[in-house]
């Protein structure tokens, strides 16, 4: 079955989005049945992968998203970067890193694995839009807990937070709480 047609719409969807886009709205805005869809994103994500192309179907938080291939992003960052990629200090990776591996957690929970304080980190990483709240803990007090939002799968290239990179017992054991 020739899906050229289905193919091209759902590109040219895909093209004016700025926001991963799920298959139930991708269904829903061309009409096309979920199978449709699914058939045609892989057979897409296929041809993307191909030489001579600049572009990759990325697959973030459940939601679809063009994206340049990763071998141009130095050539466009300049010109082309999003406000986020903007590098971030070491101190700002590992409270993020922290965050992320062992999301959620409290404020306090993230100082006592670095065993500094992050207030500034913190307010980085919300500012960057890297770390949202996402609820309280049901203890004295009720602190905030903290993760990881869709900006940060998007910036790292992330389906989900199961893709981060698997920790060895040594790392793991870093990112426990102690006490």
């Amino acid at each position: 079955m020739s899906l050229e047609k289905e193919a091209a719409l759902l590109e040219a969807v895909l093209f004016l989005e700025n926001e991963p886009v799920n298959m139930n709205y991708l269904s829903r805005v061309t009409g096309f049945d979920k199978a449709v869809v699914k058939q045609v994103l892989a057979r897409y994500a296929d041809e993307l992968a191909g030489e001579g192309r600049g572009l990759s179907l990325a697959e973030i938080d459940g939601g679809y998203l063009l994206v340049p291939k990763e071998e141009f992003s130095e050539a466009l960052r300049d010109n082309y970067g999003q406000k986020n990629e903007e590098k971030l200090s070491r101190a700002a990776l590992e409270t993020l890193s922290i965050i992320a591996y062992s999301q959620p957690l409290t404020r306090s929970e993230i100082e006592n694995i670095r065993g500094v304080s992050v207030d500034g980190m913190m307010r980085l990483l919300l500012k960057k839009n890297l770390i949202k709240e996402v609820g309280k803990k049901d203890v004295p007090g009720k602190p905030l807990l903290y993760g990881t939002t869709r900006e940060f799968l998007r910036l790292f290239r992330l389906k989900s937070i199961a893709d981060l990179p698997k920790l060895d017992d040594v790392e793991s054991d870093r990112f426990e709480l102690n006490g």
